[in-house]
């Protein structure tokens, strides 16, 4: 039985205001938290979805910070009762060694902290302190360890934009050198207009894009080989074109065809596959990258009736799509939709601004 992940946003109270974050980004919004009787009820919603469509609920608790939700110790405490597996999206400032033990005893998973480029750029997009405070953090996130000895996986994520592009190949020896066991790295959507403009030096340019993957690969191939314990997750579906391209990623043979199906629904971008989000003022979005992605609200709606309505259908036309359509990874990439809608107002459809793949556009 297959997992379905529900990145779950329990509150947008957090330490930090950084610049790409879509809650603080282009204005200071009113803070919104669910109340317990929310979360219970946005809690058992998902199991009934889940049951309905015979899944396994994954939660991928967030925020803002969900460690300052004032029922953050009873949503996991819930989570343990009912043996659902969950991973932690947070910040370092208030994790210490008890706490990180307690999150490992209710079934804490993973826990995932960001850095977004060397010391002096990363503190600028988010907080004074917070590199190296994040960097320390990784240590006591793997000491945390459960009865049989299994840790909580301490993963780092990277927002990769114009902005610290050329950081990254020495962020990923700084995450490597402070034994994270999982890094990862996706592109900035833009949170308005300006930002997606090939004048903005948030911007990247597919050549420049597709150059940088080639720099980032050979790190994590020359990593691997000397038998690093860093697990680097290619995040990023533009992956697979480049795979493609260097011979590690074909399209299956004829004989294959039968899973084809599988494939499409569960290959490539997961916006109305196999993911959703749920934000803290109960509004589900088909992803939250996707600022137009509204699909219904939790606390009026069963997800099991929104997964299948026309408004998450919209998310699903893959013959939509102005290049992917016409590519032959369709069900394998699609590069990233959000950033594609970040960049072209709000066009779902639209191309991917950093795939380099030469296709006569529609």
């Amino acid at each position: 039985m297959q997992y379905f992940a529900f990145q779950w946003h329990i509150t947008d109270e957090c330490d930090q205001r950084c610049k790409h974050c879509y809650i603080f980004a282009e204005g200071h919004p009113a803070l919104v938290s669910m109340n317990w009787e929310q979360m219970k009820h946005v809690f058992f919603n998902a199991l009934e979805f889940c049951q309905k469509f015979n899944r396994l609920p994954y939660f991928y608790i967030t925020g803002g910070d969900p460690i300052l939700h004032p029922h953050f110790w009873d949503l996991l405490e819930l989570c343990h009762e009912h043996s659902v597996p969950f991973t932690l999206m947070g910040n370092p400032f208030h994790l210490n060694a008890e706490n990180l033990q307690r999150m490992r005893n209710l079934g804490c998973d993973k826990y995932q902290m960001s850095i977004d480029g060397l010391e002096k750029t990363h503190d600028w997009f988010r907080k004074p302190g917070s590199f190296k405070t994040t960097l320390e953090k990784i240590r006591l996130i793997n000491e945390a360890k459960d009865a049989d000895g299994g840790p909580i996986t301490s993963v780092i994520m990277t927002t990769v934009s114009g902005t610290n592009i050329d950081e990254i190949p020495d962020v990923i020896d700084e995450v490597v050198k402070a034994g994270a066991q999982v890094y990862a790295f996706a592109r900035y959507v833009p949170t308005s207009d300006g930002k997606g403009n090939e004048k903005s030096d948030w911007y990247i340019s597919p050549e420049r894009y597709r150059d940088f993957l080639e720099v980032v690969d050979k790190k994590y191939r020359a990593y691997e080989e000397a038998g690093c314990k860093t697990y680097f997750n290619r995040k990023d579906h533009l992956w697979t074109l480049f795979d493609y391209e260097h011979g590690r990623f074909t399209i299956p043979s004829d004989a294959e065809k039968g899973l084809e199906r599988q494939l499409v629904i569960y290959g490539g971008c997961n916006c109305g596959n196999c993911h959703i989000t749920i934000l803290p003022t109960g509004d589900i979005y088909a992803c939250r990258r996707v600022a137009n992605s509204k699909v219904g609200n939790v606390f009026t709606d069963r997800l099991s009736e929104v997964w299948l309505n026309q408004k998450m259908e919209s998310f699903r036309d893959y013959d939509k799509f102005s290049k992917c359509a016409k590519c032959e990874l369709l069900p394998y990439c699609r590069g990233c939709p959000a950033v594609a809608a970040g960049s072209n107002g709000g066009n779902f459809y639209a191309a991917d601004p950093q795939c380099w793949k030469k296709i006569e556009m529609r």
